[in-house]
């Protein structure tokens, strides 16, 4: 699996309705905490408006991918 980064596009694993937030809804990762133990992600919706900015583990969320990956054999 590749390591999280700045600005990837990440998708939510599970809801979070505390914090109005359901499983699949997309966000942008704006910062990496500890070497990759947590991540600040912004939710923000199709008019460019914040609607979510909270620090999540790596297993809440998924690193979506826009063109085809290469799977090592």
């Amino acid at each position: 699996m590749r390591e999280i980064k700045i600005y990837d596009s990440v998708a939510l694993l599970k809801d979070l309705p505390e914090e109005n937030l359901e499983q699949g809804q997309v966000g942008a990762i704006v910062e990496v905490h500890n070497d990759g133990e947590a991540f600040e992600v912004e939710f923000v919706d199709k008019n460019g408006q914040t609607y979510g900015l909270l620090t999540l583990r790596p297993e809440q969320i998924m690193i979506l991918h826009y063109e085809p990956v290469k799977i090592a054999a």
